[in-house]
């Protein structure tokens, strides 16, 4: 089992790795055509609806709530000896009765795109009715809406064929679907752009693109796996009344912090031109450990303790917690090393990413603020996507819901108390805080169902490895020049004295914690 789940993992890991790669490809094209002002404010808005639905179904409520009741039915079919009878017939009815809310759903959206931008974008729509200086944005964020929202069709049936090839161990197509998006939207703004008056226009049909891509490319694999099936409408199925039972609560309880960045989007939209865009760059620049690391093995260990809760056997408890313990180990040792190493060397990887084009000096401080106060929340992010699926493949979703809510309006507060000091890093603090919050809500509710306690090797395992990144941190800040020294460097020269301080930092890192007692044999799986 833990060397299933290991390979998983990397398969996972790789995959996803790739994916965020051109996904940092993607932002520098964005930020060399069009830099960090209105229309990429406007863009990164338009694109932050689809984003945010993307993460909600494909990383979040629905795959929370399929992937549990999906292997229930699984087990059935192997107890019975039935060649995925009950499995075939659970997708389908899912698919059927998805497609057509979705289709609904995707419709209302586009014809209600100008009340989105009202909604998120508040700012924008007083200075268009006041016939101010924002006012363009509200009519362009209307127009790239029109073009960005049905991506949420798309995702939504990419994320149900995700779910099942999950739930059936294969990992790698679905891991690899967010890459297709990113290279459609590489090339509609390299390629595109002279097309349209405005390149954000190139950007919106590549969002198109990118879920049309995703959707087709998972096809062939459902019928590899035997799952293709006809959709057909079942809203009283039992199976579906289940899903949708567990759905609804999910899509709060695991959508917290994405509400969260929507809001700060709300209130940005108030706040001086760059604002979004500079959260945003800072948010991709998270995105990158957290979405590897703490995403990746989210994914693979919500099938596996979906089993484990399932076949109620005596000593599932015990690999249940075990297998939690397994996946925060792991994203915190790669999770934190990340966090002190883009901590001590934010602006020169903002330099080396995104300084061109329209992208000035001014701006890699601007994200360097946000991404410093985005940072010191990125393991309670991880933590977050640990320990969600421990009550999701318990089919428990109404106690995230309400350590959601908690979040949420601690949010709120949290926004209203730093805003006004600190602008746009005000609303990032907020975030990082509520996020704080939430993971360990999570957690305590874990410990007091019984569920789930960090043990003592854990807790060993992270104080070593908090004081190997510490120490790696420690020795990059004594070596790296200072920031105009940054600035006086070409690019080559940038990157080659980036990639010489990252390497000396891993060096650092795992030499410390191999000092410190830090072993493989301690991220191994014991059942």
């Amino acid at each position: 089992m833990s060397k299933k789940l290991i390979k998983s993992g990397l398969i996972v890991t790789f995959m996803t790795l790739i994916s965020r790669v051109l996904g940092l490809v993607r932002d520098i094209v964005i930020a060399d055509k069009m830099g960090a002002g209105a229309a990429s404010d406007v863009f990164f808005f338009a694109n932050k609806i689809p984003n945010f639905l993307r993460r909600l179904f494909a990383e979040g409520a629905f795959a929370q709530a399929f992937v549990p009741v999906l292997s229930e039915y699984k087990n059935k079919d192997e107890e019975e000896g039935t060649e995925l009878e009950h499995t075939r017939l659970l997708i389908a009815q899912v698919a059927g009765t998805l497609g057509v809310l979705v289709s609904i759903m995707t419709l209302i959206g586009m014809i209600a795109s100008p009340l989105f931008v009202i909604l998120f974008g508040f700012g924008w729509f007083v200075d268009w009715l006041n016939d101010g200086p924002a006012a363009a944005k509200y009519d362009l964020a209307t127009s790239l809406l029109k073009i960005t929202f049905p991506y949420l069709w798309f995702v939504s049936l990419t994320a149900l064929a995700g779910a099942a090839l999950n739930t059936l161990g294969k990992f790698g197509a679905s891991s690899f679907t967010p890459v297709l998006l990113n290279v459609c939207i590489i090339l509609m703004a390299i390629y595109g752009a002279d097309f349209f008056s405005n390149p954000a226009y190139a950007l919106a049909w590549g969002v198109f693109l990118g879920g049309l891509a995703q959707f087709l490319f998972q096809i062939p694999f459902l019928i590899k796996a035997n799952i293709l099936v006809k959709p057909k409408w079942a809203w009283h199925a039992e199976g579906v009344k289940k899903i949708r039972t567990l759905i609804i609560p999910a899509l709060f309880g695991v959508s917290v912090t994405q509400i969260n960045l929507l809001l700060d989007t709300l209130i940005a939209s108030f706040l001086v031109t760059g604002s979004i865009s500079w959260l945003y760059y800072a948010d991709r620049l998270l995105e990158f450990p957290l979405g590897i690391f703490g995403i990746g093995i989210a994914t693979i260990i919500l099938p596996s303790l979906s089993k484990l809760h399932s076949q109620s056997k005596t000593d599932n408890t015990r690999e249940f917690s075990q297998t939690l313990d397994w996946a925060l180990k792991v994203v915190c040792f790669f999770g934190l090393p990340a966090l002190a190493g883009l901590m001590v060397l934010a602006q020169p990887i903002i330099m080396v990413l995104f300084m061109r084009g329209e992208f000035d000096q001014q701006e890699v401080v601007q994200v360097s603020y946000a991404l410093f106060a985005y940072l010191s929340g990125l393991i309670s992010f991880m933590f977050i996507k640990v320990l969600a699926p421990g009550y999701y493949s318990r089919q428990d979703t109404k106690t995230p819901v309400k350590i959601g809510i908690i979040a949420m309006v601690s949010n709120m507060g949290f926004n209203l108390i730093f805003a006004p000091f600190f602008g746009y890093v005000g609303l990032a603090i907020a975030t990082t805080l509520s996020a704080t919050l939430n993971a360990f809500l999570l957690y305590q509710g874990l410990k007091k169902l019984g569920v789930y306690q960090l043990s003592s090797d854990i807790k060993v395992a992270l104080l070593k490895l908090t004081l190997s990144a510490m120490v790696m941190a420690g020795v990059i800040f004594y070596l790296s020049p200072s920031f105009n020294t940054w600035l006086l460097f070409g690019f080559y020269e940038r990157i080659f004295n980036l990639s010489g301080y990252i390497l000396i930092g891993i060096i650092v890192f795992f030499t410390f914690a191999f000092l410190s007692g830090i072993r493989m044999k301690n991220f191994k799986l014991s059942h």
